[in-house]
């Protein structure tokens, strides 16, 4: 088996008919970009470039028919019936070659942002070189485990790279979830968790001044809410904005962090959209809301042909939400003239929380 980065590196390993690629990777000290194990949430995408593979079944979402067609198989639910070559969609700094590191979390603050979101902060302990920095590339998330129990979550980071090891992450309740009802119910602050990682490839790419677009809905902010930190901490020059669309107005949290952002990364500009103006569900419009009303996804289609007839540069956008908030996202962007790899994405609430 030979895997190619997007970076021209190359990594092979030996895998049989009878195992599955992630599986055998792993056995091998190689842990490329993974989570779920189970087909579910497409981390482990990668592209046959020949040889022969027979797939598992695996959800819809993770591995659209448009993926299909192009080679795409997840590693984690396909076996090789052939010398196998794969193209991977992540540079080779992704990739790692030891189990990734674990280590334990204090519980600081639990914080109610709004009836179904909170802000998590945790403190890591110290890691293997015994130091208590917690470095990553913003956009990728941490594996959570409650001690004891098989309750296991993967959430994205929202804070930054720092020394003093503290994290921070936002985390939607999703009704009937265990670690949200754990969350909830039972967790306070001194509790403690295990966490794994970081994990993901959804990472900022260094493309020269091109402008960055951000998509975010609901929870998939906090990917975002990281990336944009890091770009105002660097003095990142590219021209950025935000898309920023909920269900209801009170589910836009993380407003006083926002206005902050945009004024230490000067030309920030924020749209925010909520699908259904009312506080409830069907309810009539609030007239406190004077922000964007509809899809984020009209927002950004919107824009994005402004940007086309005034002879703007396209953006990359980066994207995180709902599977199906992602392919609309991706199709529009496509329909306006972007190409395909410039729209960076990942998949949030698969799980049930």
């Amino acid at each position: 088996m030979t895997l190619k980065t997007r970076d021209g590196r190359s990594v092979a390993f030996a895998c049989g008919p009878e195992e599955r690629m992630l599986d055998a990777a792993e056995r091998q000290d190689l842990y490329p970009p993974a989570q779920c194990g189970e087909g579910s949430c497409g981390a482990c995408l990668a592209y046959v470039v020949s040889g022969e593979v027979e797939r598992e079944p695996s959800g819809p979402s993770a591995l659209p028919d448009r993926e299909r067609a192009k080679g795409g198989v997840l590693l984690c639910r396909c076996r090789p019936l052939s010398d196998v070559e794969l193209s991977a969609p992540y540079d080779a700094a992704m990739i790692r070659f030891e189990p990734e590191p674990e280590r334990d979390a204090v519980i600081e603050a639990i914080e109610v942002l709004s009836a179904p979101m909170r802000r998590l902060v945790l403190r890591l302990g110290p890691g293997r070189d015994g130091g208590t920095g917690v470095d990553f590339e913003p956009g990728q998330y941490l594996e959570l485990t409650v001690p004891g129990t098989d309750l296991t979550r993967a959430y994205s980071i929202a804070s930054t790279p720092n020394w003093d090891g503290r994290v921070e992450l936002l985390i939607r309740l999703q009704p009937g979830g265990r670690f949200g009802t754990w969350l909830n119910e039972t967790a306070a602050p001194g509790m403690r968790l295990v966490a794994r990682g970081p994990r993901g490839a959804f990472v900022l790419r260094d493309r020269g001044l091109d402008p960055r677009w951000f998509v975010a809905g609901g929870s998939g902010l906090a990917p975002v809410l990281s990336m944009l930190r890091r770009m105002a901490e660097w003095g990142d020059p590219q021209p950025a904005r935000l898309f920023y669309g909920t269900w209801r107005p009170d589910e836009q949290v993380c407003q006083d962090e926002l206005t902050t952002l945009q004024s230490s990364l000067p030309g920030l500009e924020i749209v925010r959209t909520v699908a259904n103006p009312g506080t409830e569900p069907g309810a009539e419009p609030n007239p406190s809301w004077a922000a964007g009303t509809g899809s984020v996804v009209n927002a950004l289609s919107a824009s994005l042909e402004a940007a086309s007839r005034q002879g703007e540069p396209l953006p990359d956008i980066y994207v995180c939400g709902s599977s199906g908030m992602v392919e609309a996202i991706r199709a529009a962007a496509v329909k306006a003239g972007l190409p395909e790899d410039r729209v960076f994405h990942e998949q949030c609430g698969g799980a049930v929380g």
